[in-house]
């Protein structure tokens, strides 16, 4: 990277920064004239001087020059003979027209300036990104992610606001102040004086006193660096933190870290204002000379008053531009550390090179087989030999069982095969060639690898376990709406002025024709479906679609795959003996198993953005309860199960298992209810305030009889809310009808899951286990479905495919990242396979199944691809052709695993 910040801003801004500075240039003609027309209009016009007897004119537009200490005056123009009044006007207007064109100007160069700023922000952030994606393994584990991420975030964004000032801001504000210098020197040679000298101590004392405020911005700097990265490391190892009672030293290192910035922070308010003092006192001290001096000299008689208001407002624009201009000294001292900080941050010796991850870099015709290594040394942290010149090799069509501790070496190998730890010395050769030299566009085809602790992406299964294929953005289509093609290139266009690569996002990146078993974009799916039967992955995806959402307009025909389901449920509950199981959702009937407020909706909302909040904060429903009473019974029946609910949590302070039930009322609100409950009472809900009544109100709608079993809702109540039930939907408003999608056993409801569609009902809390015998009833439903019609497997693959997994995975548990991790080595065709004990802390059983069902599928692909798998259990490695066993870094046993295990694999 480029060591110094002025020329990398020349080096990548030459062109702008041109531009905007002849702007710069241009701009102080008109802003030199509009200091001049205050002077001549209250000398002419409004003074009167020239305009002694009637229909006397003088010149508009007569544009000379004064040479200082001289009487010698230079005309330019002769320009137009006015009165009096039309002159008054015309230069008033003509000051209008000055101020317009300054602003203009103004608004023309600072978007300009912006323009710059952003381009060079984008280019450098990228750099810095792209650096990052280029350093070795090594390199890469010396970095901490929170630290990283603030320096890319944060600490380069000054670099974009000075990228657009380092050249245009000294010229613009050095333009301005010696133009207001030269005009004050042009009125007056020792009021010009008075303020250039004062404006020289200005510049020689505030920099220097503002040195400290850089170092003091450095320690700012670096400590809030620190700060990201412990945030970080709290983030990434709360279980860790809590498993081990460790919360409270956090927050004292925490603790320790803030009051070392707070102190920092502190230096920085009292060094800066004490600079801001001295600053405007050398500012403010040059308007007492020119009163004083000025006075002096237009009472003599030297000095008219034109001449010195024009001075006094010209002399207003200068401290502007000076403190500016120290300013910008300042921020250019303080970006150009951090711009060397950041530099340092992101060098390193040795990089991967760019043509290495080109989209285009060449594929070798040579031979690729096999994956071997030579004479292989890596050295741990700390220096230890972790292997020892090791010399092993993976063909093609073998299965390679690399057993051994942790210790002995076995991990490190798997890591080195796989391109994940650089060693320190010897080779890995691919065939006929160093891997290390080969571009990773054949590596990362050839070598499929999956390690112990993989790495998810923010985003769906389906973009997790298709990562490995995407390769290459695929051309866009033809028929583009143009207004969107007219964004792509333009987006282009900004990219490749920054130095951005011209890829679009956008497009379907996927290598269609390395997916298996079968390759093919109409194949995706099945093919993924089969990988995850093979993980033992396809009924968690399958479990993923049951909790998500579908909208029928978009796919209509698995919308009626799914009522088909939710019509055939009740004889599959009879079947089973569970007729009961479920509460059916039926118009006539209360369900005692949902709450009062979904008895009285009756429904969903329609669509995601729309809430039941949304609903029970409509007029109308308000005034519904209102009219039909139900409003005055449910705050008697809220005041009883809030009377109620506080008795218990008084009774139950020492029985937590108690206190888990008490869902309805956090403890934190008991004090707001104690105060409802002493200022209402039953049956007054008229007297009662309106906080109260929505309070107990709200309290009432969470009820569910067969739960909390207080006994407050008897058939009278019931009947009553059923009323109200008919009465809502009578009543619900045009804006809301469409946002309420009431239940019918014929209509698919959008905002409610799979498996809430196909259920229909609420689940009898009388059964034990009652989640899990209907969700074994369902799937077993969906598999004869999949079975009668194959297509909807995968449509309901698709569902389960877009769940979102979190940030690195976390809504999933371990065992589905591993699983998903596998998924996406094997979707892809590779010639080498690296699993690097992949299931690490599973159940030994399940790893054997997941190994076997694993080599039985790569045992199908042509050609058979080389397995190596990294296992630290030897009795999982019964199934491989041939097992290597490592102690202290060395290879001390080759052999054929069991002809009878491997033969059952094939």
């Amino acid at each position: 990277m480029e060591q110094n910040i002025f020329r990398y801003i020349w080096n990548y801004s030459r062109p702008e920064q041109v531009v905007v500075v002849f702007l710069v240039m241009v701009s102080m003609i008109p802003y030199y004239l509009a200091f001049d027309l205050p002077k001549q209009i209250v000398n002419g016009p409004l003074q009167g001087q020239g305009f002694d007897t009637p229909g006397s004119t003088q010149p508009f537009m007569q544009l000379s020059f004064d040479i200082p200490l001289t009487n010698i005056t230079v005309p330019l123009t002769n320009g137009i003979e006015l009165e009096r009044l039309p002159l008054l006007v015309a230069l008033s207007f003509t000051f209008l027209g000055l101020v317009v064109v300054n602003g203009l100007f103004k608004y023309v160069i600072n978007t300009r300036k912006g323009m710059l700023g952003e381009r060079l922000l984008r280019r450098g952030r990228y750099v810095l990104i792209d650096r990052i994606l280029r350093f070795k393994p090594g390199r890469v584990a010396q970095m901490k992610s929170g630290e990283v991420a603030s320096m890319v975030k944060d600490e380069i964004e000054p670099l974009g606001g000075f990228s657009a000032d380092a050249f245009t801001q000294p010229v613009l504000l050095g333009g301005q102040a010696i133009t207001a210098l030269v005009f004050i020197f042009v009125q007056h040679f020792w009021l010009g004086a008075v303020a250039g000298v004062l404006a020289v101590v200005q510049v020689a004392i505030i920099p220097r006193m503002r040195r400290r405020l850089i170092f003091l911005g450095r320690e700012r700097q670096l400590t809030a660096r620190e700060l990201a990265g412990q945030v970080a490391e709290i983030v990434d190892g709360i279980q860790t933190i809590h498993a081990n009672d460790a919360t409270n030293l956090v927050r004292a290192r925490v603790s320790a870290r803030l009051g070392r910035i707070f102190k920092i922070r502190y230096d920085i308010y009292q060094w800066k204002f004490l600079v801001k003092f001295i600053n405007n006192f050398i500012a403010q001290i040059t308007p007492f000379f020119f009163y004083l001096i000025g006075g002096y000299l237009t009472i003599i008689g030297s000095l008219d008053v034109g001449q010195l208001i024009a001075v006094i407002n010209a002399y207003k624009e200068l401290p502007g531009p000076m403190k500016e201009l120290i300013d910008w000294d300042l921020a250019r001292q303080d970006v150009q550390v951090k711009y060397e900080q950041i530099v340092e941050q992101f060098h390193a010796d040795e990089m991967i090179a760019p043509e290495q991850q080109s989209l285009d870099a060449e594929v070798p015709a040579g031979r690729l087989d096999p994956l071997a290594t030579q004479r292989l040394t890596v050295l741990g942290g700390n220096g230890v030999q972790v292997l020892d010149n090791v010399s092993f090799a993976v063909n093609e069509g073998d299965f390679t069982a690399l057993v051994g501790a942790s210790a002995d070496g076995a991990p490190v190998l798997g890591d080195v095969l796989g391109g994940q730890v650089a060693p320190s010395s010897g080779t890995i050769m691919l065939g006929d060639y160093d891997v290390s030299l080969l571009p990773e566009r054949v590596t990362g085809r050839v070598i499929g690898y999956t390690g112990q602790t993989p790495f998810l992406e923010a985003d769906t299964v389906l973009s997790n376990i298709t990562y490995g294929l995407m390769r290459r953005p695929a051309a866009l289509p033809e028929d583009e709406e143009p207004a969107i093609r007219e964004h792509r290139l333009w987006s282009h266009r900004e990219s490749a002025r920054t130095g951005n690569p011209v890829l679009d996002v956008d497009a379907d990146w996927i290598d269609y024709d390395e997916v298996q078993p079968v390759p093919g974009r109409e194949h995706l799916i099945g093919s993924i479906s089969e990988v995850l039967d093979v993980v033992g992955l396809g009924e968690d995806v399958i479990g993923f679609a049951l909790r998500s959402r579908l909208n029928a307009g978009e796919q209509p025909d698995l919308a009626d795959e799914v009522l088909a389901l939710r019509r055939a449920l009740s004889g599959r509950l009879a079947e089973h003996d569970l007729a009961d199981i479920v509460h059916p959702f039926r118009p006539d009937e209360y369900n005692t198993e949902a709450t009062i407020l979904e008895n009285l909706l009756f429904g969903v909302p329609s669509d995601a953005q729309t809430s039941a909040d949304d609903i029970l904060a409509h007029p109308f429903f308000e005034a519904t309860l209102r009219d039909t009473g139900i409003g005055a019974m449910l705050f008697d029946l809220g005041w009883h199960f809030a009377t109620d609910t506080v008795e218990l949590f008084e009774s139950s302070q020492g029985n937590p298992e108690m206190l888990q039930w008490l869902t309805q009322v956090r403890p934190e609100e008991l004090p707001a209810y104690q105060q409802t409950l002493a200022r209402t009472t039953p049956g007054g809900v008229a007297a009662a305030v309106r906080e109260d009544v929505t309070r107990l109100i709200l309290l009432a709608f969470q009820y569910v009889e067969p739960v909390y079993r207080f006994g407050l809702l008897d058939d009278a109540r019931r009947e009553k809310l059923i009323a109200g039930r008919e009465a809502l939907a009578d009543r619900v408003p045009a804006d809301l009808r469409g946002r309420l999608q009431r239940y019918d056993p014929d209509i698919y409801l959008n905002n409610a899951t799979l498996a809430d569609n196909i259920l229909f009902g609420k689940l009898n809390r009388r059964f034990v286990r009652a989640e899990e015998k209907i969700d074994e009833i369902m799937r077993t439903a969906l598999r004869e479905l999949f079975d009668r019609k194959p297509a909807v497997r995968d449509e309901i693959m698709t569902v389960g495919l877009s769940f979102y997994v979190g940030p690195n995975g976390r809504r999933l548990t371990q065992l589905q990242r591993q699983k998903i991790a596998l998924a996406r080595s094997l979707i892809r065709r590779s010639r080498y396979y690296i699993f690097n004990e992949p299931l690490a802390g599973a159940d030994p059983g399940l790893q054997g199944r997941v190994i076997r069902s694993i080599l039985r599928f790569l045992s199908r692909q042509t050609p058979r691809p080389g397995v190596a798998w990294v296992l630290t259990n030897a009795d999982l490695a019964t199934d491989f052709d041939k097992r290597v066993e490592l102690q202290k870094g060395r290879i001390v046993m080759e052999t054929p695993a069991r002809v009878e295990g491997a033969a059952a694999v094939v």
